[in-house]
């Protein structure tokens, strides 16, 4: 064991200039992985775009050289100053790339909003570089300095020919005795610079890759409204309305926000302070949130949307969310030196004054956008609760044996999904009927017994007590609520098939509500159908025809009563009919009626079947009430 006595100032290092950077790299670029390798980019990148983003620069031009682990960052703004530092007595340029927190965005003069304030971007990068060369254009002259590990090897030398214009140009090779890799991707590099131009408007940014000989320019006048536009695209999102909300907050505080809502079930939001990414978040993320929470809750009261029994939360409010933050501010405080989170306290009240108001206003302002985006909400909370419920009360395969499947499911033998379909039928009597109508390779067949259960007002733990619907859900076999993964379909299609009078409706509509409570992404996917089975045959003479319904029954005979008089036969279910029958009106994909279930306004498809398949019986009976003159026939 060590004593105190053998623990004195000799063992005290001190460590000097650069030394730290080079003993802990970790401390100043988050790791010496490919991650850290490439901040050394992003640094030097940071500097040039702090002068456009100042007014002092439009052009950077980044190279990445053909040996593929040097990069030049060139810039057209100021240039880096090169007159005498009067503390020091060095040149400005060499204090820059030699002394940790050294720079000119400390006071505020010559900045006034900036990603590097810490004035160890380029220091860090000289210490970990194996050389470094830094070449600066002020007042007509080109000056050049080359370094090796943060230490000169030149002094400042001042060119001898006239040359225009202003700039810095940094060219470096990392030390591969501090990087195991010293190679650049230039997919990242490539990446990391558009980025950087959306949320510049107005600046241009070229890539040269001399690896591939391939050169990229980057201008976006649009800015972040169209980095929105390429993530939506990028994560194949589908919007749920056209153009994206949008703010824009100039000032000491520049504020831009981009977003749109989606189909997607995730929220997705990449946010960034003076064109640094946040990775980690940070106060403005939490702004915008809180913000947006407030606007949407506000439009849902103002206009008493919220329907009964459904609890609206903040990840509803989010779900399907892909949105751009991006601020600028003067004194950016940033957890760590790899500025992935922002601390800045008053930027969650600054962006969540920003977005409530403009949003609110917004959604008033587009009631048809404003509808799509509350009925995507309300499904959000819909099925969220329905997910909820089903974790605590059950939990079910996805993936179905033939051993599990029920045992009134008559299957079909095709093992594949193929064009297999499954009929979903009233009664045993019309199950039988269908089963031996069908074509057994690729039809199957699940007879349910009497009403299925009003799923509308029950908690999917309730719902999945029943049995009709635990034998539905398991022959489908593709998951309930949110665990519903529709490449585990056990068939292509879902056909409904009830008898065709108002009691097979009406059957027809409880299961319509089953699918569009707690199956949803089967009907937006397009896998639920509707088949129209016959409510009579008619014969005149020797031909035979089928009718649909009353109105197909009158048109039917006064087209073809003059060959005869008509016989017509009024089915009381479909297990009156023949087999063949069966096959040639509803079964058979080549002679059948069916009705594919689409949604084409989702928040009134809500509000009505929460008003005829809720518990709030009033809504009914004003539907009723609203109607009833134009009843001329009951169908009892």
């Amino acid at each position: 064991m060590s004593t105190a006595s053998t623990y004195n100032a000799s063992d005290i290092v001190s460590l000097e200039g650069l030394e730290p950077v080079r003993k802990r790299p970790g401390m100043y670029i988050g790791s010496v992985s490919t991650t850290g390798l490439h901040h050394l980019v992003w640094e030097i990148l940071d500097n040039s775009v702090d002068e456009a983003m100042n007014g002092h620069a439009s052009e950077i031009v980044v190279t990445l050289h053909k040996n593929g682990n040097t990069v030049t960052v060139a810039d057209n703004g100021r240039g880096i100053p090169v007159d005498k530092h009067a503390k020091t007595g060095k040149s400005a340029l060499e204090v820059v790339l030699t002394v940790l927190h050294a720079g000119g965005k400390f006071e505020g003069k010559n900045y006034k909003t900036s990603g590097g304030l810490h004035g160890v971007g380029a220091s860090v990068v000289n210490a970990l570089s194996k050389e470094l060369i830094a070449i600066v254009r002020r007042d007509g002259v080109q000056y050049k300095m080359e370094f090796s590990q943060g230490k000169p090897t030149t002094k400042l030398q001042k060119g001898t020919v006239a040359v225009r214009g202003t700039g810095t140009t940094i060219t470096f090779t990392p030390d591969p005795t501090i990087f195991p890799k010293t190679d650049f991707d230039a997919e990242t590099i490539r990446q990391r610079l558009e980025i950087t131009s959306f949320l510049h408007r107005g600046v241009r940014i070229q890539f040269a890759d001399e690896t591939t000989g391939k050169k990229d320019n980057y201008f976006h006048e649009q800015g972040i409204v169209d980095y929105l536009a390429k993530v939506l695209v990028q994560r194949s999102a589908r919007s749920i309305h056209d153009a994206p909300f949008t703010v824009r907050k100039e000032g000491d505080e520049r504020i831009e926000i981009a977003l749109q809502w989606t189909e997607s079930t995730d929220e997705h939001v990449r946010s960034y302070c003076n064109g640094i990414p946040t990775a980690n978040g940070g106060t403005h993320e939490n702004g915008f949130r809180a913000g947006l929470g407030k606007a949407v809750r506000n439009f849902f009261e103002t206009h008493n949307l919220i329907p009964r029994g459904v609890k609206i939360g903040h990840e509803d409010i989010r779900e399907g969310l892909v949105a751009i933050l991006s601020v600028f501010i003067a004194d950016p405080q940033f957890q760590g030196q790899t500025k992935e989170r922002l601390n800045n306290p008053d930027m969650q009240s600054s962006v969540d004054n920003a977005i409530r108001a403009s949003l609110e206003q917004w959604l008033n302002s587009n009631r048809s956008v404003a509808e799509s985006i509350v009925a995507r909400i309300i499904a959000s909370a819909r099925a969220r609760a329905a997910s909820r419920a089903a974790s605590e009360s059950v939990s079910r395969k996805t993936s179905t044996s033939r051993a599990m499947l029920p045992g009134k499911l008559s299957d079909c033998l095709s093992s594949g999904r193929g064009k297999s379909e499954l009929f979903i039928v009233e009664g045993d009597s019309a199950g039988g009927t269908a089963k031996q109508g069908r074509d057994r390779n690729f039809q199957a067949v699940l007879p349910l017994r009497g009403k299925v259960l009003n799923t509308e007002s029950l908690a999917l733990s309730k719902v999945l007590e029943n049995k009709e619907i635990q034998d539905l859900v398991t022959a489908i076999g593709c998951g309930i609520g949110k665990t519903i993964d529709i490449a585990r379909m056990r068939y292509e299609r879902i056909i409904l098939l009830a008898d065709a009078d108002s009691d097979g409706h009406h059957i027809t509509t409880l299961l319509l509500t089953f699918f569009y409570r707690h199956m949803l992404p089967l009907i937006n996917d397009g896998r639920v159908y509707i088949s129209v089975p016959p409510l009579f045959r008619i014969d005149i003479g020797k031909e035979r025809y089928w009718a649909a319904d009353e109105q197909d029954r009158e048109r039917i005979v006064s087209t073809h009563g003059k060959r005869g008089k008509p016989e017509i036969t009024r089915f009381k279910g479909l297990g009156e009919m023949m087999q063949k029958d069966l096959w040639d009106t509803t079964l058979n994909p080549a002679t059948r009626r069916v009705l594919r279930v689409e949604i084409d306004d989702q928040l009134e498809t809500d509000r009505i079947m929460n008003d005829l398949m809720g518990r709030d019986a009033s809504a009914r009976f004003r539907f009723i009430m609203d109607r009833a003159e134009d009843a001329q026939e009951i169908d009892v």
